[in-house]
């Protein structure tokens, strides 16, 4: 609707409109560089630069794949880097199957799978104790910029591997050198040793709709 502008010509509102809009833009414009800045900031402070120990845990899903992620990017960088599965190992994953391609990749399955299939406690331990050997070894080298320990921590959970020794083994390990740690259950000795903790949290999963583990998804 039409209006009259008090000196004879009609106004239709378009320009209330458009200089609404404007001024909206201007004050998002405003709130973008005031967190740029303080961004900017915060990126500046942060001058210290080594290896980090990263701790993903929790019983929702994504911890491994975050692991995995991380190796992709170091890759990426050329960093040179190894894999430790702990748990998994009586089926085999797409992770495994691309990873292994790299020939800048050491990648260990050591696990036989779940502690409810195998069913014999010494097994499970002897394997675990032949998986953190290779991982010690690794986290000792200097040649190594990034270690993932993949369900690690569910091997500490059933005590198959001294903590004391892996908190030992991150503290003495390269100063440049990245290690992930996966798996639920993290002891709280290792999250404090950490620098970057994780907890991912279940809200919904497709395996307790009766929907199996799918490739691409969880294999």
């Amino acid at each position: 609707m039409s209006t009259d502008n008090g000196n004879g010509g009609k106004n239709d509102g378009m320009g209330d409109r458009a200089g609404f809009a404007a001024s909206s833009e201007e004050r998002h414009r405003e709130r973008m560089q005031r967190k740029k800045e303080l961004i900017d900031r915060k990126i500046a402070q942060a001058t210290i630069e080594r290896g980090v120990l990263v701790v993903n845990t929790g019983n929702g899903k994504g911890k491994s794949s975050s692991g995995f992620g991380m190796l992709a990017r170091s890759l990426g960088h050329g960093f040179k880097c190894g894999v430790v599965q702990f748990i998994k190992g009586s089926f085999s994953t797409g992770e495994e199957a691309f990873f292994r391609r790299f020939e800048e990749l050491d990648y260990h399955v050591m696990g036989e799978g779940f502690t409810w299939e195998t069913q014999d406690k010494e097994r499970d331990i002897r394997a675990a104790q032949s998986a953190w050997a290779i991982a010690a070894k690794m986290m000792a080298d200097p040649g190594y910029d990034f270690v993932l320990l993949d369900e690690l921590n569910i091997a500490l959970a059933h005590r198959y591997i001294a903590l004391d020794d892996v908190l030992a083994a991150v503290a003495a390990r390269p100063e440049r050198q990245h290690v992930v740690i996966t798996g639920r259950g993290a002891p709280d000795a290792l999250i404090e040793a950490a620098d970057t903790v994780t907890e991912m949290r279940v809200i919904k999963h497709a395996f307790k709709a009766g929907i199996k583990a799918q490739k691409g998804i969880e294999l």
